[in-house]
């Protein structure tokens, strides 16, 4: 009976009615990530990589460069008594000082005729009253792994006392050699030709870093998705700190960490650069110049070859001369017109036949050819100059984000990593 019953009660519907089983949903694969969420994905493990493998150099390069923002003056602060002179009669010392061909042929000729110095490399002169001129003598050529040295003899122009000496390419701590030890470790890490490579290296690393953490910071196309990308906040966490200060100052970062780049790596290997420049605007041959007179002719004086120069560049004051090595080597003066973007020495150039004293060739950076005029931005921009004393000031406080990037990059990752390995135990 009670079978019957229950029978029953399914067929009406009833309260021991049995329940039909819901049928199952087809199980969904999970969605693959987009095109853009890969993109992401792979630039995030460039970004990260790059930045583990040339993060320490990037330290260096930027404190050192802080310093060697200020060479000229730190040097000449450190070592006053190599460095300063009394200034002329009637000028005051800081004047600008006119560089005369008489000046140049006196300077020649006081180490040309001392036994202890002879004939010089390249002379150095100065662009103000109470400072000395510095000749050049090479030492030991560039090595792969060890550096060019040069032997540097300060002389007063006017006195043409010899106010002492240090060896360019020496490495040390002293006051004599800090900013070149600075200046070497920035250029060169200090490992010659090897160290050239490995700057150049870092300036194409610097441009993956900057670019990939460009497009991984890229926020969504809304409001507070910006403002969240650009606000460093801290809202008690430390982590959330560190984060938002690493991506908002990265992104205010990019501008001046692809200039730096690039241009570090052209000051190195100017022939990675050369192309991407070319597909701008077209440099012109490159190639150092040589004497068209005969060879059986006399050399003019260095005070010939300083007439030439100016009488090409009438409004440029000279910077530097550098002597003919070879027998078909001409002279080549550097002067500094007015209107120039690099300070210091200039970045004009004229090579004068060192026979019949003709310009052989001009470099002229207020009238560049082609891609000249990119190429004449890149040290100015590196070092600041095109923005005068502040802009210096930018690069020197710019240099400690490298530092900022590294260290903060190191904490993210490592918490990252922390997190990972927590999820697969």
């Amino acid at each position: 009976m009670s079978a019957a019953k229950d029978a029953a009660e399914v067929a009406r519907g009833g309260p021991q009615a049995a329940v039909a089983p819901a049928p199952r949903r087809a199980a969904h694969p999970a969605r693959k990530p987009g095109r853009l969420a890969r993109a992401k994905d792979l630039l995030r493990t460039v970004h990260l990589w790059l930045g583990l493998v040339f993060g320490s150099v990037f330290v260096v390069l930027g404190l050192t460069g802080a310093a060697i923002a200020w060479l000229h003056e730190i040097d000449h602060t450190l070592n006053a008594d190599l460095m300063r002179v009394a200034p002329p009669p009637g000028m005051q010392a800081g004047a600008p000082l006119p560089v005369t061909p008489a000046m140049v042929q006196a300077v020649h000729e006081r180490l040309l005729n001392d036994p202890a110095y002879g004939k010089a490399t390249q002379i150095i002169f100065p662009g103000e009253a109470g400072e000395v001129a510095v000749a050049w003598y090479k030492l030991r050529p560039e090595g792969t792994y060890c550096l060019q040295q040069f032997r540097q003899v300060m002389v007063d122009p006017f006195t043409l006392r010899v106010t002492g000496e240090r060896v360019w390419g020496e490495l040390g701590f002293s006051r004599q050699l800090l900013m070149p030890t600075l200046f070497h470790l920035h250029r060169y890490l200090v490992a010659g030709e090897t160290g050239k490579m490995l700057i150049a290296t870092s300036g194409v690393a610097m441009l993956g870093v900057a670019l990939s953490g460009l497009f991984v910071w890229w926020p969504k196309a809304t409001r507070s998705a910006w403002r969240m990308a650009l606000t460093v906040r801290h809202g008690g966490s430390w982590p959330r700190f560190n984060f938002s200060l690493h991506r908002a100052a990265g992104f205010f970062a990019v501008p001046v960490l692809l200039v730096l780049g690039f241009s570090g790596a052209h000051f190195n290997q100017p022939a990675w650069i050369a192309p991407v420049i070319n597909a701008v605007a077209p440099l012109p041959p490159a190639g150092k110049a040589v004497n068209r007179s005969d060879k059986s002719l006399p050399l003019i004086a260095p005070a010939d070859a300083v007439r030439a120069a100016q009488a090409a560049i009438p409004q440029g004051r000279v910077s530097r001369l550098s002597l003919p090595a070879k027998a078909d080597a001409p002279y080549e003066v550097r002067l500094r017109q007015p209107g120039e973007l690099r300070e210091g020495d200039g970045a004009t150039r004229v090579s004068i036949d060192s026979r019949s004293g003709d310009v052989l060739k001009m470099a002229d950076p207020l009238r560049p050819q082609g891609g000249e005029a990119v190429v004449n931005w890149l040290f100015p921009l590196h070092s600041g100059e095109a923005f005068g004393t502040a802009g210096r000031a930018f690069i020197s406080v710019f240099g400690l984000m490298p530092l900022v990037f590294f260290a903060t990059g190191l904490v993210i990752w490592s918490k990252r990593r922390r997190a990972k390995h927590k999820g697969r135990h």
